[in-house]
């Protein structure tokens, strides 16, 4: 029986051909495994992408002795990761060195930043994950950058308002959507394993101070892209101060705070889960091996009366609190 492979497909599988890095050729092989047609005549070939898929997940990013080191990998912190992408001098190490304690090097000239710098973004009683990123041009891009893109839980491209806002953008776009990181109709693709492949992303507009407000709006206007667009000042501190706000809320996470039975709820160290999560997706965050032993829970918050037993599917609302009876 012929395979019958599609165009997408084909270039998908062109792309794995011309990976230069792990890291893209996972992305290629996860493409193609979503893209194959699914019946007897592709059998072997399902069987090889798998194959060739597991072996490279299992490559060691890092080895004893320092022999291979991936510097692009950026472990996860805090109630999200959003790393930022941009050309040169688009404003992002002046970002992340404002929001954060992370020791970045602000420069006139391109390329100072050389590896991902994370900083932590206070909002109230959460920590947000802020990633300053080695710029990208039209003709290059740090191999094995896409991989801190590909973990992130969002991206922000920003671009510097008193230059080239068409070309910044574009390249931005063009990048995110080589790499099967973002597509036109804002659709997440996921893989085998129900991974999101696609990611959500936003727009920050640096240097309003000095090019002057409204010219986002006009680019937002201009592209089939319905991402948030923000503008802001890094020198003036314009719009700085509602961002940790808007980065908790594009995350599209809930805070759930825990009460030990018969003790006051920790209020300082609340759990995040994602917007829609319920009472069972909590107790399998706390740890796993309870999830299914759990017998009871009760719930104070939105739409049910103080301490109301709850169901498992019980859905949480930001802020809930949620005390947790297991057998």
């Amino acid at each position: 029986m012929p395979a019958n492979l599609t165009p997408d497909y084909k270039k998908a599988e062109e792309r794995y051909r011309e990976a230069g890095t792990t890291e893209e050729k996972i992305l290629a092989l996860e493409e193609m495994m979503r893209l194959i047609p699914k019946h007897k005549g592709t059998e072997h070939l399902r069987a090889d992408l798998k194959r060739r898929l597991s072996k490279l997940r299992e490559t060691p990013q890092q080895k004893a002795g320092g022999k291979r080191v991936d510097v692009f990998h950026v472990p996860k912190s805090g109630a999200g990761q959003v790393v930022l992408l941009g050309m040169p001098n688009s404003g992002k190490s002046a970002l992340v060195g404002a929001l954060t304690n992370a020791k970045v090097h602000v420069a006139d000239f391109p390329f100072a930043t050389h590896a991902p710098v994370p900083g932590m973004v206070q909002y109230q009683d959460v920590q947000i994950q802020l990633v300053d990123m080695p710029p990208i041009t039209a003709d290059f891009v740090a191999p094995g950058q896409v991989g801190t893109y590909r973990h992130a839980n969002m991206i922000g491209l920003v671009i510097d308002l008193s230059g080239d806002i068409e070309e910044q953008w574009q390249v931005g776009i063009d990048y995110l959507e080589s790499k099967r990181l973002i597509t036109q109709e804002n659709a997440f693709t996921r893989d085998e394993h129900g991974n999101s492949l696609t990611k959500p992303f936003f727009c920050l507009g640096t240097k309003v101070d000095l090019a002057g407000e409204g010219l986002l709006d006009l680019l937002a206007e201009s592209t089939d892209y319905r991402c948030e667009f923000l503008e802001l000042s890094t020198s003036g501190g314009g719009g700085l101060e509602g961002l940790p706000e808007k980065l908790f809320n594009w995350l599209q996470i809930v805070r759930i705070y825990a009460k030990p039975p018969g003790k006051p709820a920790d209020m300082k160290d609340p759990f995040t889960l994602p917007i829609g999560a319920s009472v069972h997706d909590l107790t399998r965050l706390i740890h796993r091996e309870l999830a299914d032993k759990l017998k009871t829970a009760r719930c104070w918050g939105a739409g049910v009366y103080d301490g109301q037993n709850v169901h498992l599917t019980h859905v949480l609302h930001d802020r809930d609190v949620v005390e947790l009876h297991f057998t």
